[in-house]
């Protein structure tokens, strides 16, 4: 909530904004994330209370989750017990993938160009120097786009705190725990969770019949017993039957019986440590940049996060794991939907279109806006009539013949026209869902529906 000269305000629920909007005290100002500005001349109550943003960084998504903190102090024995109040959750999706791969097929369509032309000298210092902590453009990304989004959040709520995961992995002791002395020494960080990585790689579930929220133990694939080493590659999770019905058995005897699953095994036995090196490479500059804010930032590591997690029971989440970062003795209302925050880009210059050898095979329209609406519009279409009757909310991708398609919570809607669709919310280069609550059970989150009020009628 912010007043009327855009300030932010302290949060409020769903309940008293319907009202605030009913009455013509308030007004949409953002529908994702939905906020609403005050347009009245009546004075603001508003108490301020500590407001502090808590950051889960990771490889593919980043949780974030908007707390308000409060201490007690026991009469008794004069502890102090830190709670957390779960205002919001957000999960960042990002798309380091497909920065990478853009800029693989830019590398392509070059290399082409320079071949088809003319014949030119190899160039070997053409590159200029990149300086004390260069970050790669797919990393660089990954912590714009949580500065941006801290920035965003930072507008709409009065925020005087950060804390922030800073979690390592010891890459080197992954790949052979054994290692020590200066053989070690000559490697990069000390310290590991080969544990916690582990239930990264393989999903949190036992690798031999897909067991999850069951308790499970590490194995090794080709067992110790018969010359197996320590190493991450040689390790799988499994559930407590199935370690003692594969005993000291090969892998590859084991599931001699179900040979597709022994070849997604093996396949992801050998899976490289890309994410745990994303998450190295830019911890610290995300640190420093969180710094660089002027807010306070204190810091927890991954082991104690997950043992907060483990003591309040709460299921495994990005958003709710961003919740127990750091000190925290209880959490309170954490029980809600998250929205996710997808990373889609504002588009690229590039108008051809490019096969795999880097040869054209197709143009784009020289023009972003058809008919008023751009790719990546949030749109609202209500079709009253023919084969495709109905109303559809989500992203639009346009057509240079007025011929929109629309993405939804259920999938892709073709062929709407432009005539039916009215802008909900301008591209800002995000997409957004809305994640049902995750029970305490741990049941895996479900696409929920999105709906998105209409300015011209609040709801």
């Amino acid at each position: 909530m912010l007043d009327r000269k855009q300030a932010p305000l302290m949060p409020c629920s769903e309940k008293r904004a319907r009202k605030l909007l009913a009455a013509g005290r308030a007004r949409v100002h953002r529908l994702l994330p939905f906020s609403i500005r005050l347009v009245d001349l009546a004075a603001v109550d508003c108490v301020f209370q500590p407001v502090k943003i808590k950051l889960d960084p990771g490889s593919k998504t980043t949780g974030i989750a908007l707390v308000r903190e409060s201490e007690t102090r026991d009469a008794a024995t004069a502890e102090v017990k830190r709670s957390a109040n779960v205002l919001t959750l957000f999960e960042l999706v990002h798309r380091g993938r497909q920065i990478s791969e853009a800029l693989n097929a830019r590398r392509l369509m070059r290399r082409r160009r320079r071949g088809s032309l003319r014949h030119r000298e190899p160039r070997f210092q053409n590159r200029g120097n990149q300086g004390h902590g260069w970050l790669a453009p797919s990393l660089r990304h990954r912590m714009d786009t949580t500065l941006a989004w801290l920035v965003r959040l930072r507008k709409l709520a009065p925020v005087t705190a950060i804390a922030q995961e800073l979690v390592r992995f010891d890459m080197q002791k992954m790949e052979n725990p054994e290692i020590a002395g200066i053989a070690y020494q000559q490697g990069t960080l000390a310290g590991y969770e080969v544990r916690e990585y582990l239930l990264e790689k393989w999903d949190r579930k036992c690798a031999y019949c897909d067991a999850k929220d069951v308790p499970l133990n590490l194995d090794h694939a080709h067992a110790k017993a018969r010359g197996g080493s320590n190493r991450v590659s040689n390790l799988v999770l499994s559930c407590v039957p199935c370690n003692r019905k594969k005993a000291a058995r090969d892998v590859r005897e084991f599931l001699a019986h179900d040979p597709a699953r022994l070849a997604r095994i093996q396949s992801q036995l050998k899976r490289p440590l890309k994410d745990a090196a994303a998450v190295n490479a830019t911890r610290w500059a995300l640190s420093h940049a969180l710094k660089a804010t002027g807010l306070p930032l204190t810091t927890g590591s991954g082991g104690l996060t997950k043992f907060n997690r483990t003591r309040l029971g709460i299921p495994k989440t990005h958003a709710l794991d961003a919740v127990c970062v750091g000190m925290v003795d209880a959490v309170v209302n954490w029980l809600k939907p998250t929205l996710a925050l997808k990373a889609t880009g504002r588009g690229c210059y590039q108008r051809t279109r490019l096969d795999a050898y880097g040869f054209p095979r197709g143009y784009l329209t020289r023009k972003k806006r058809i008919h008023g609406f751009q790719t990546g519009d949030m749109v609202k279409a209500l079709v009253t009539k023919g084969k495709k009757i109905g109303a559809y909310t989500g992203r639009v991708a346009v057509r240079a013949t007025g011929s929109f398609n629309i993405q939804t919570q259920h999938g892709v809607v073709q062929g709407i026209s432009h005539k039916h669709c009215k802008i909900v919310q301008r591209a800002d280069g995000y997409g957004y869902s809305l994640v049902a609550k995750t029970d305490a059970t741990g049941t895996p989150p479900k696409q929920g529906t999105l709906r998105v009020p209409c300015p011209a009628t609040p709801a």
